[in-house]
């Protein structure tokens, strides 16, 4: 895809401002990690060749629509020429990445984010970021390893053997993988080539002396709190523009006299310098010195310890579990965010209310997260069951994958896929709907079952695609059989010091899956109530119960569950 028009170096302003404040620049300068990665959607009519130019004409047209600066679905896809489906996507993904919990669309419940609308605002700043290219890994030399590790080929083999999370654990993966640091900086690198775009999005033209000059009020301003923030404590707390010094200290009574673009142009491309640099120095100051403990590869005798840094914001880090089992509960999770990174034949509890999660080139292992009330991200995994409850989920690069689901939207699947299953929600622990409530996760709405594949390339990567595999959907999710669905047990002690009201599975099941688990349970009482009157000594009940244990230990091997027994086992 084409990228936009290279930014001007200059002011966007036409004119030469007045001599702008000395900046204070003290506080550094983050990207919003969010819409880079949960709010880029592969829908090629998404991407512009010339993004400034088509939003400022589409921006213009929708505010004609619009009194109150907010569109539905219907605007969206008549102005972009895409389908009220594809439309509605758009509004409930702005929905999961917008910063301001004050936000009308995201205070909205389930099903209500299009009467809602979205800001224009908002729209064109989330359709200019639809140009960005994401940081690729180095592409692993070993190539030729695909074969052993993937069951089919694909456009993407090239690429797709670095990431192949049996490739990574055999080849170290974290020396091939992007970190945190260098995401930041090429986010932070694309804003400040773009800024000058994105401004004249939010500006409005003024008459000074005869020209023509553009402006920011304090509400348009504020708009550039959905790409970047200040501080360290993540994107939430005081708005932008307090932290900024054009609307400081301003008298409430009063309203904010507007801006000349020029000065934020200026004042944020210096804190972003600022910010580059800062990275650079860090980078430079590990690269000379010796490895941080947070800097190195996770050994495997300590894969369960959760890192937090400062760098990465209220993120925490799950990263190398093999072949044992991790818990977490809210108290062992710093910050609203969390990712699960190359895990293995393992289980992972993270039993938690959050607000972002990711799971990333994790292979055989069972991953429970708790509530999620914004999006989940499951990315190059394989042979991974995922539970979870949550608002949204994007499912990419996966195989051979089953997903117990209880979401708010449907399910969204793209990239490379092969061999998914989507079931419904199929476990609980004690403080499972005071989580949900806090995240906003509605119990009586789960649309499990209506998966929503777009496309098979992700028009967000800097690769070269085959011609004609652009427009190639997805391979969606098939259903489960309801034969093959089982409740999964949250062993209690696992369920921290901690009581809540939860005592059941709180979305309902439909009738098919409810029917099998009755089955089943009646089954098991059948077995228990034969074992408790068989005609035997003790000693020979025990033998067969230990028979019957053995041959459950088999069929939890032949149904992919055996990633229970780790934890079952105590590991």
């Amino acid at each position: 895809m084409a990228e936009s028009t290279e930014p001007a170096t200059s002011s966007p302003s036409k004119t030469s401002p007045t001599q702008p404040p000395p900046w204070d620049l003290t506080t550094v300068v983050h990207p919003r990690r969010e819409p880079f990665e949960h709010g880029l959607l592969p829908i090629p009519k998404l991407i512009f060749s010339d993004p400034t130019q088509t939003l400022i004409h589409l921006k213009k047209k929708l505010l004609e629509q619009s009194s109150n600066n907010r569109v539905d679905s219907d605007a969206i896809a008549e102005s972009l020429q895409i389908s009220i489906e594809h439309a509605r996507l758009v509004i409930d993904t702005i929905a999961s990445v917008l910063p301001s919990e004050t936000e009308p669309l995201v205070n909205s419940v389930p099903g209500e984010n299009d009467a809602v609308g979205v800001d224009v605002f908002d729209l064109v700043l989330f359709l200019y970021v639809q140009t960005y290219k994401k940081l690729l890994p180095r592409t692993h030399k070993d190539s030729a390893a695909v074969s052993d590790v993937w069951p089919s080929t694909s456009a993407f083999d090239g690429y797709l053997s670095a990431l192949s999370p049996l490739q990574l654990v055999r080849s170290n993966s974290r020396r091939f993988m992007p970190s945190q640091v260098d995401e930041e900086a090429h986010q932070l690198s694309y804003l400040q080539k773009h800024l000058a775009n994105i401004l004249s999005l939010l500006a409005e033209p003024v008459e000074v002396e005869g020209e023509e000059s553009l402006v920011l009020t304090m509400d348009r301003f504020e708009h550039l709190g959905f790409l970047l923030h200040f501080g360290n404590k993540g994107s939430g707390g005081n708005s932008l523009s307090q932290m900024s010094p054009f609307f400081e200290n301003l008298d409430p009574e009063m309203p904010a006299v507007p801006v000349p673009a020029a000065h934020v142009h200026d004042w944020l491309l210096q804190s972003i310098a600022s910010a580059l640099e800062h990275i650079s120095d860090h980078t430079s100051s590990k690269e000379n010195g010796p490895a941080s403990p947070s800097d190195r590869d996770v050994a495997m005798n300590d894969a369960c310890t959760v890192k937090v840094s400062t760098r990465t914001r209220s993120t925490s880090f799950i990263e190398g579990v093999s072949k044992s089992s991790c818990v977490k509960h809210a108290p062992d999770i710093k910050g609203s965010s969390i990712k699960v990174l190359n895990c293995q034949e393992s289980a992972i509890y993270i039993l938690a209310p959050l607000r972002y999660a990711t799971v990333y080139g994790c292979s055989d292992a069972t991953i429970v997260l708790g509530a999620v009330g914004k999006a989940v991200r499951v990315e190059h995994c394989e042979r991974v069951h995922v539970i979870v409850a949550a608002k949204r989920i994007c499912i990419a690069n996966c195989r051979e994958c089953v997903f117990f689901l209880g979401v708010n939207q449907r399910p969204l699947v793209i990239g490379d896929n092969h061999k998914l299953q989507v079931a419904p929600y199929n476990t609980f622990y004690s403080q499972l709907e005071e989580h949900m409530n806090e995240v906003g996760i509605l119990p009586t709405v789960n649309r499990w079952g209506e998966p929503l594949a777009l496309g098979m390339v992700d028009h967000h990567d800097s690769l070269s695609h085959p011609a004609g595999v652009s427009d190639v959907q997805a391979e969606s999710a098939a259903q489960m059989d309801p034969d093959q669905f089982t409740n999964f047990v949250i062993p209690n002690w696992l369920g921290g010091e901690s009581t809540g009201s939860t005592e059941n599975n709180p979305f309902t099941l439909p009738d098919a899956y409810m029917t099998s688990q009755l089955r089943n349970q009646k089954n098991l009482e059948e077995i228990r109530q034969l074992l408790r009157e068989a005609p035997l000594e003790e000693s020979r009940k025990k033998e067969l119960s230990s028979g019957l244990h053995v041959y459950f230990k088999d069929w939890l091997y032949a149904s992919g569950n055996i990633r229970q027994l780790y934890c079952l086992q105590g590991e």
